[in-house]
Protein backbone atom coordinates (compact mmCIF):
# COMPACT_ATOMS: atom_id res chain seq x y z
CA UNK A 1 0.00 0.00 0.00
CA UNK A 2 2.96 1.93 0.14
CA UNK A 3 2.04 3.86 -3.32
CA UNK A 4 -1.16 5.19 -1.79
CA UNK A 5 0.77 7.50 1.09
CA UNK A 6 3.00 9.31 -1.38
CA UNK A 7 6.31 7.93 -0.01
CA UNK A 8 7.95 10.74 -1.86
CA UNK A 9 5.69 13.82 -0.33
CA UNK A 10 8.99 15.63 0.40
CA UNK A 11 8.91 16.75 -2.98
CA UNK A 12 5.58 18.05 -2.91
CA UNK A 13 7.09 20.81 -0.79
CA UNK A 14 9.49 21.52 -3.34
CA UNK A 15 7.89 25.18 -4.29
CA UNK A 16 7.44 28.06 -2.00
CA UNK A 17 3.52 28.31 -2.39
CA UNK A 18 3.28 24.39 -1.52
CA UNK A 19 5.37 25.01 1.41
CA UNK A 20 2.79 27.88 2.54
CA UNK A 21 0.21 25.65 2.03
CA UNK A 22 1.80 23.19 4.39
CA UNK A 23 2.40 25.71 6.99
CA UNK A 24 -0.82 27.04 6.89
CA UNK A 25 -2.48 23.99 7.70
CA UNK A 26 -0.48 23.00 10.66
CA UNK A 27 -1.16 26.42 11.76
CA UNK A 28 -4.70 26.15 12.01
CA UNK A 29 -3.97 23.21 13.56
CA UNK A 30 -2.27 24.49 16.16
CA UNK A 31 -4.18 28.10 16.62
CA UNK A 32 -7.34 25.45 16.78
CA UNK A 33 -5.38 23.24 19.43
CA UNK A 34 -4.57 26.62 21.20
CA UNK A 35 -7.25 27.95 21.41
CA UNK A 36 -9.17 25.19 22.57
CA UNK A 37 -6.95 25.09 25.84
CA UNK A 38 -4.63 26.78 26.61
CA UNK A 39 -2.05 28.40 24.61
CA UNK A 40 0.97 26.18 26.38
CA UNK A 41 1.73 22.89 25.25
CA UNK A 42 3.22 22.05 28.47
CA UNK A 43 -0.75 22.04 29.89
CA UNK A 44 -2.31 21.44 26.59
CA UNK A 45 -1.72 18.23 25.63
CA UNK A 46 -3.85 18.20 22.14
CA UNK A 47 -1.21 21.39 21.33
CA UNK A 48 1.37 19.52 22.39
CA UNK A 49 0.94 17.05 19.73
CA UNK A 50 0.11 19.15 16.81
CA UNK A 51 3.43 20.95 17.47
CA UNK A 52 5.04 17.47 17.28
CA UNK A 53 3.16 16.99 13.80
CA UNK A 54 4.49 20.26 12.33
CA UNK A 55 7.79 19.99 13.42
CA UNK A 56 8.09 16.45 12.23
CA UNK A 57 6.43 18.24 8.73
CA UNK A 58 9.08 20.77 8.41
CA UNK A 59 7.34 23.49 9.80
CA UNK A 60 9.64 26.32 11.22
CA UNK A 61 9.28 27.28 14.77
CA UNK A 62 8.56 31.02 14.04
CA UNK A 63 5.48 29.76 11.90
CA UNK A 64 4.55 27.39 15.34
CA UNK A 65 5.56 30.60 17.31
CA UNK A 66 2.96 33.03 15.28
CA UNK A 67 0.19 30.20 15.25
CA UNK A 68 0.40 30.27 19.34
CA UNK A 69 0.58 33.99 19.65
CA UNK A 70 -2.44 34.33 17.13
CA UNK A 71 -4.40 32.29 19.24
CA UNK A 72 -3.73 34.14 22.35
CA UNK A 73 -4.97 37.47 20.62
CA UNK A 74 -8.17 36.47 18.61
CA UNK A 75 -10.30 35.42 21.37
CA UNK A 76 -13.06 36.45 19.35
CA UNK A 77 -12.29 34.05 16.19
CA UNK A 78 -13.56 30.70 16.15
CA UNK A 79 -13.00 27.58 13.62
CA UNK A 80 -14.80 24.42 13.04
CA UNK A 81 -14.35 21.15 11.27
CA UNK A 82 -16.07 20.41 8.11
CA UNK A 83 -15.94 17.50 5.65
CA UNK A 84 -17.48 18.00 2.06
CA UNK A 85 -17.34 14.67 -0.50
CA UNK A 86 -17.79 14.96 -4.44
CA UNK A 87 -17.51 13.33 -7.55
CA UNK A 88 -14.99 14.14 -10.76
CA UNK A 89 -15.19 13.30 -14.05
CA UNK A 90 -14.93 9.58 -15.65
CA UNK A 91 -16.54 6.27 -14.15
CA UNK A 92 -16.13 5.97 -10.32
CA UNK A 93 -13.89 9.34 -9.32
CA UNK A 94 -14.27 10.56 -5.72
CA UNK A 95 -12.78 13.17 -3.93
CA UNK A 96 -13.26 13.75 -0.07
CA UNK A 97 -11.99 17.59 0.94
CA UNK A 98 -11.26 18.50 4.94
CA UNK A 99 -11.96 22.19 5.87
CA UNK A 100 -11.18 24.22 8.80
CA UNK A 101 -13.28 27.29 9.11
CA UNK A 102 -14.27 30.73 10.72
CA UNK A 103 -16.96 31.11 7.47
CA UNK A 104 -18.72 27.98 6.85
CA UNK A 105 -20.87 29.88 4.28
CA UNK A 106 -18.12 31.36 2.70
CA UNK A 107 -16.09 27.92 2.67
CA UNK A 108 -19.23 26.21 0.33
CA UNK A 109 -19.67 28.54 -1.67
CA UNK A 110 -15.42 28.58 -2.37
CA UNK A 111 -16.11 25.01 -2.83
CA UNK A 112 -19.14 24.86 -5.07
CA UNK A 113 -17.02 27.37 -7.55
CA UNK A 114 -14.13 24.20 -7.54
CA UNK A 115 -16.78 21.85 -8.80
CA UNK A 116 -18.25 23.99 -11.46
CA UNK A 117 -15.44 25.35 -12.70
CA UNK A 118 -14.45 21.57 -13.20
CA UNK A 119 -17.68 20.17 -13.93
CA UNK A 120 -17.76 17.72 -11.29
CA UNK A 121 -20.54 17.76 -8.30
CA UNK A 122 -20.69 17.66 -4.75
CA UNK A 123 -22.43 14.98 -2.89
CA UNK A 124 -24.26 14.49 0.26
CA UNK A 125 -22.17 12.92 3.42
CA UNK A 126 -21.36 9.54 3.58
CA UNK A 127 -21.73 9.13 -0.23
CA UNK A 128 -17.86 9.03 -1.00
CA UNK A 129 -16.46 7.88 2.42
CA UNK A 130 -17.90 4.70 2.84
CA UNK A 131 -15.59 3.88 0.38
CA UNK A 132 -12.13 4.80 2.17
CA UNK A 133 -10.59 3.98 5.11
CA UNK A 134 -9.68 6.00 8.09
CA UNK A 135 -5.89 5.35 9.24
CA UNK A 136 -2.97 7.03 10.46
CA UNK A 137 0.02 6.92 8.32
CA UNK A 138 3.85 7.25 8.83
CA UNK A 139 6.76 7.00 6.33
CA UNK A 140 10.29 7.17 7.19
CA UNK A 141 13.72 5.61 5.60
CA UNK A 142 13.93 2.20 7.33
CA UNK A 143 13.60 -1.45 6.74
CA UNK A 144 13.55 -3.26 9.89
CA UNK A 145 10.00 -4.70 9.82
CA UNK A 146 10.43 -6.67 13.11
CA UNK A 147 11.50 -3.60 15.26
CA UNK A 148 9.04 -1.93 14.32
CA UNK A 149 6.56 -4.23 14.98
CA UNK A 150 7.26 -4.93 18.50
CA UNK A 151 8.15 -1.19 19.18
CA UNK A 152 4.18 -0.80 18.74
CA UNK A 153 3.65 -4.08 20.42
CA UNK A 154 5.32 -2.22 23.09
CA UNK A 155 3.50 0.76 23.00
CA UNK A 156 -0.19 -0.66 22.95
CA UNK A 157 -0.71 0.52 19.33
CA UNK A 158 -3.03 -1.37 17.20
CA UNK A 159 -0.91 -1.93 14.05
CA UNK A 160 -2.93 -2.18 10.82
CA UNK A 161 0.14 -3.07 8.41
CA UNK A 162 3.87 -2.55 7.67
CA UNK A 163 5.41 -2.09 4.11
CA UNK A 164 8.54 -1.83 3.06
CA UNK A 165 9.60 -0.29 -0.50
CA UNK A 166 12.75 1.23 -1.91
CA UNK A 167 14.32 1.70 1.16
CA UNK A 168 10.80 3.81 2.93
CA UNK A 169 8.38 1.91 5.39
CA UNK A 170 4.90 2.53 5.42
CA UNK A 171 3.72 2.16 8.83
CA UNK A 172 -0.32 2.41 9.01
CA UNK A 173 -1.93 2.48 12.90
CA UNK A 174 -5.44 3.17 14.37
CA UNK A 175 -5.74 7.00 13.26
CA UNK A 176 -6.69 7.90 16.78
CA UNK A 177 -2.70 6.04 17.92
CA UNK A 178 -1.12 8.15 15.49
CA UNK A 179 0.85 10.45 17.66
CA UNK A 180 1.52 7.00 20.28
CA UNK A 181 2.20 5.36 17.06
CA UNK A 182 5.22 8.48 16.67
CA UNK A 183 6.35 8.24 19.96
CA UNK A 184 6.89 4.36 19.72
CA UNK A 185 8.85 5.52 16.31
CA UNK A 186 10.74 8.25 17.99
CA UNK A 187 11.74 6.04 20.93
CA UNK A 188 13.37 3.52 18.39
CA UNK A 189 14.52 5.64 16.08
CA UNK A 190 15.87 9.47 17.80
CA UNK A 191 16.02 11.99 15.14
CA UNK A 192 14.57 9.88 12.74
CA UNK A 193 12.76 12.09 9.76
CA UNK A 194 9.83 11.73 8.52
CA UNK A 195 8.49 11.73 4.91
CA UNK A 196 4.68 11.39 5.58
CA UNK A 197 3.11 11.46 9.22
CA UNK A 198 -0.72 12.18 9.25
CA UNK A 199 -4.20 11.04 9.42
CA UNK A 200 -5.81 9.96 6.14
CA UNK A 201 -8.65 8.83 4.60
CA UNK A 202 -7.45 5.90 1.88
CA UNK A 203 -9.24 4.72 -0.77
CA UNK A 204 -10.16 1.00 -1.03
CA UNK A 205 -10.24 1.05 -5.02
CA UNK A 206 -8.55 3.13 -7.37
CA UNK A 207 -9.36 4.60 -10.63
CA UNK A 208 -7.61 6.06 -13.39
CA UNK A 209 -8.55 8.71 -15.76
CA UNK A 210 -7.62 9.31 -19.27
CA UNK A 211 -8.37 12.56 -21.94
CA UNK A 212 -10.63 15.54 -20.76
CA UNK A 213 -11.23 13.18 -17.68
CA UNK A 214 -7.84 13.84 -16.37
CA UNK A 215 -7.75 16.73 -17.05
CA UNK A 216 -10.76 18.23 -15.36
CA UNK A 217 -10.12 16.03 -11.99
CA UNK A 218 -6.46 17.67 -12.34
CA UNK A 219 -8.28 21.49 -12.32
CA UNK A 220 -10.11 20.31 -9.76
CA UNK A 221 -7.51 19.48 -7.21
CA UNK A 222 -5.77 22.83 -8.56
CA UNK A 223 -8.75 24.76 -7.54
CA UNK A 224 -9.42 23.15 -4.25
CA UNK A 225 -5.45 23.97 -3.61
CA UNK A 226 -6.22 27.53 -3.68
CA UNK A 227 -8.98 27.82 -1.19
CA UNK A 228 -7.49 28.97 2.19
CA UNK A 229 -10.01 26.79 4.44
CA UNK A 230 -9.31 23.57 2.63
CA UNK A 231 -7.00 21.59 5.02
CA UNK A 232 -6.47 17.79 3.26
CA UNK A 233 -7.84 16.74 0.34
CA UNK A 234 -8.08 12.93 -0.33
CA UNK A 235 -9.22 10.97 -3.58
CA UNK A 236 -9.26 7.83 -5.54
CA UNK A 237 -7.13 8.58 -8.62
CA UNK A 238 -4.04 6.97 -9.38
CA UNK A 239 -2.97 8.74 -12.10
CA UNK A 240 -3.69 12.68 -11.11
Amino acid sequence: MGRHFEVRAAAMAKTAAAKAKIYSRYSKEILVAAKNGTPDPDMNQPLKKAIARAKANSVPSDVIKRAIDKAKSSADETFSEARYEGFGQGAGSTIIIDCLTDNPNRTIANLRACFNKSHSKMGVNGSVSFGYEDLGVLVIPFEDEEAIMEAMLEGDIDLRDVEVEDGYMTITVDPTQLDEAKEAVDKLIPDVKYEVLERKMVPSDEVSLEGEDLELFKRLLTLLDEVDDVQNVYHNVSNA
